[in-house]
């Protein structure tokens, strides 16, 4: 799958370019000949049919004049393309380009580090042209899934099922997949998906981004599993910072963006659980095979039904199944009056994965543990309601 083209004559900067997305963008790099510079624009994007390219780079040793004659034209033919330039810049040439349609323009001898960030903020644009491009052939917007992972205890691994569940939407629509840790204090997205965020969600929230989506898009981290993540504050204090509005703006704001937003929430219904059960489209509910676990969520719902706060996609997980528990799926579904939909087995793999920050579904480990994270992301792909609206809560078994 070839998200990137680049034309260009200098073989270290191609490999400095390829060796970018390599580092954690979704996606690879087709190479062109300088000949290609001359092509029409169709033949250059239609070279991957059932791909076509987000990122033209136009590199060193290609003519500048040819360069901006192609990206005037793809501008106008191809508007959701992001054109990038490799050149030494002037205030002449920055200002011709941006007349011709020229998205960013970068050095020739970048590293690949700022290579990689010109690149993710060029998908990110891309992205957002695209998504607008296709709300102007619509009379309504169609805004995406606001999936909310929650759990009135702790200690029932729901960062494992959050992260899962957005890497596995990942490979249902790559790049169209944001996870949000919303445990403002004690969030654990981050080191469970091995991130080093540059910006946090207290960024995301405050000054332009709050006010302009292209900005807020900026503060998101790439993932390597074709996702992108708005990780918690890195200092608890800052959890102080960010307000009930904030985040009702703010995943408004990714709703129109992206199809899926995995929000894993704070343990408990506080303010901020509360805001996003507001604009959520569905919710899961994991629990625990332990009694404090089982009562918190019969709490928990009820509490929720009397304030109306329960979305219509409701998806109850029951993580560590043990039949050596005590407690069976029945016991459990009597006791919080609602089926159980997955039941994910106990498995010494998942922390395991956990601990190398590497999600389960992403490494492609098989076992049974994993089967049933990807039954639950089946529930959330588009033709899943219309192939199995009749065993929606179908009762569970322990396997």
């Amino acid at each position: 799958m070839s998200r990137f083209i680049l034309i260009t004559t200098a073989p270290d900067f191609e490999q400095r370019v390829r060796a970018a997305v390599a580092e954690g963008l979704h996606g690879s790099v087709q190479s062109l000949p300088e000949s290609a510079i001359n092509s029409v624009p169709h033949d250059i994007v239609r070279q991957d049919v059932a791909e076509p390219p987000e990122v033209i780079i136009l590199g060193p040793g290609v003519s500048i004049d040819e360069a901006l004659k192609l990206a005037t034209v793809v501008d106008l033919q191809f508007p959701e393309i992001s054109v990038i330039l490799a050149a030494d810049t002037s205030a002449e040439l920055v200002l011709t380009a941006m007349r011709s349609g020229i998205r960013d323009i970068i050095s020739p001898s970048a590293d690949t580090a700022s290579i990689r960030i010109l690149l993710e903020r060029a998908c990110l644009s891309s992205a957002g042209r695209r998504r607008g491009l296709s709300v102007q052939g619509n009379s309504e917007q169609e805004n995406g899934r606001i999936i909310a992972v929650m759990s009135p205890k702790g200690g029932v691994g729901k960062t494992t099922i959050a992260t899962n569940l957005a890497v596995g939407l990942g490979k249902v629509a790559p790049m169209s997949v944001v996870i949000v840790d919303l445990d403002l204090q004690f969030g654990d997205v981050a080191s469970g998906m091995l991130l080093d965020p540059e910006h946090t969600l207290l960024d995301a929230v405050t000054g332009a981004a709050a006010q302009d989506t292209m900005v807020l898009k900026a503060f998101l981290t790439v993932h390597p599993g074709g996702v992108y993540a708005l990780c918690a504050p890195r200092n608890p204090n800052e959890a102080d910072l960010i307000t009930a509005d904030h985040v009702r703006r703010l995943l408004a704001q990714l709703a129109t963006e992206f199809k899926y937003v995995v929000v894993d929430t704070a343990p408990g219904l506080g303010e901020h659980a509360l805001a996003t059960l507001e604009f959520a489209t569905d919710v899961v509910w994991v629990v625990g095979m332990d009694i404090p676990s089982v009562k918190g969520l019969r709490t928990g719902l009820g509490i929720l039904h009397e304030l109306g706060l329960i979305p219509q996609g409701r998806h109850v997980v029951l993580n560590f199944a043990n039949r050596r528990s005590g407690l069976n799926v029945q016991d459990i579904e009597a006791t919080i009056h609602v089926p159980v939909d997955v039941v994910i087995p106990h498995s010494p793999a998942m922390p395991f994965a956990t601990n190398k920050g590497v999600p389960a579904l992403q490494e492609g480990v098989k076992n049974s543990a994993t089967r049933s994270l990807r039954k639950l992301v089946e529930r959330f792909e588009p033709t899943w309601g219309a192939q199995v609206h009749k065993k929606l809560h179908r009762r569970a078994v322990v396997s």
